[in-house]
């Protein structure tokens, strides 16, 4: 008996595991295409072409786009984040324990969810502007045009993330802050978890690449970059008499890959 795992204690552990996750794991996860249930190592993503319309003759056949359609292949990676309960430790502390290591594992996994599809991000050549101001209104018009140029949709799936300093920036920004140009409604002062804009949700996120004192920030589309799930977050709790103790492993199989460089955007902004 001292050696065995109530399922209802392991239930409860996987369930508080995976709420956190999805409560406040990952920003950007909801951002990026997304493919679950991936059998094997690997998946693929498929990037289309554009198509061309043409005339025909009566009679004729109906001209083929001839879309190209490349394959973009996506390797996943196992992570894992554990911890240890002590069997008394919630006899001894005024917090709930079990929670306690329950959060951190799921943000944990979520936080390297997000590093991953930042790294690819990262791997965009297309930028907006120089490295050697902040976040500017021309800046941020010069990336609006951009996307526009290389025909992203602007269909409500574009994403802007940004580091914290630069929110800061576009708060200084009236045509970002002003309820002149953006309502009440679309204010970011009401919450500072995101906000909508030139089309765009707008997200602080403080998981960015810092490198020089230059923060990459990117404007992409959803289409742009995949991320693929071989196994959501799990949870495993297992008894250690040696220990008197349950050792809780949280753990997921997942990965991230940048599908169309043409969809993103990338902003330098030295702080």
């Amino acid at each position: 008996m001292a050696t065995s795992v109530t399922q209802a204690f392991v239930k409860q552990f996987e369930r508080e595991v995976h709420e956190a996750y999805q409560r406040q794991g990952s920003k950007l996860r909801a951002t990026v295409r997304t493919k679950s249930n991936v059998q094997g190592a690997a998946t693929v993503f498929q990037k289309v072409g554009k198509g061309t319309a043409a005339t025909k003759s009566r009679h004729g056949q109906v001209p083929v786009m001839n879309v190209d359609h490349v394959p973009v292949e996506c390797t996943l990676a196992d992570f894992y984040a554990g911890d240890w309960v002590d069997k008394f430790d919630e006899l001894k502390v005024a917090h709930d324990e079990r929670a306690v290591i329950a959060n951190a594992g799921a943000y944990a996994l979520g936080r390297k969810t997000d590093e991953m599809i930042v790294a690819e991000l990262d791997t965009s050549i297309r930028f907006a502007g120089g490295d050697a101001d902040g976040m500017t209104l021309a800046k941020v018009l010069a990336a609006f045009e951009a996307l526009g140029a290389a025909d992203v949709p602007d269909d409500g799936q574009r994403t802007a993330v940004v580091g914290w300093k630069q929110w800061s920036d576009l708060l200084q920004i009236p045509q970002f802050a002003s309820a002149d140009y953006v309502g009440d409604a679309d204010l970011p002062f009401r919450g500072t978890q995101a906000k909508r804009w030139l089309g765009t949700m707008w997200i602080p996120h403080s998981g960015l690449t810092l490198t020089a004192g230059v923060r990459r920030c990117h404007w992409f589309h959803k289409t742009a970059v995949g991320h693929a799930s071989g196994a959501e977050v799990t949870t495993d709790v297992t008894w250690h008499g040696d220990r008197a103790a349950h050792f809780v492993n949280s753990m997921m199989s997942q990965g991230a890959k940048l599908i169309d460089a043409d969809g993103v955007v990338t902003l330098r902004c030295k702080e």
